[in-house]
């Protein structure tokens, strides 16, 4: 699925707040995924901004780094409007 500039920022984003959460426990991507019970690519993947995650699995993450929600999506970009 191709996204939006709009998504693409938000996901960029969401994935570089991971990377730096991660690193910040020290973790290599291994070793995140084996916390949030998935593939190290599928980690990969979520920090380059190629993932569109679902609620839970943001909650996973959130939680094997703890952090909260407002931690790893503090942003909002608001949707241009296409005419």
């Amino acid at each position: 699925m191709a996204y939006s500039r709009d998504e693409q920022i938000i996901l960029g984003e969401f994935g570089r707040r991971v990377r730096a959460a991660r690193k910040a426990q020290g973790w290599t991507q291994e070793d995140l995924a084996s916390e949030v019970g998935v593939d190290r690519t599928y980690i990969g993947g979520i920090e380059r901004g190629e993932r569109n995650l679902s609620l839970l699995n943001i909650n996973r993450i959130a939680v094997a780094l703890d952090e909260n929600f407002d931690g790893l999506l503090p942003f909002r970009v608001k949707p241009r409007r296409s005419r």
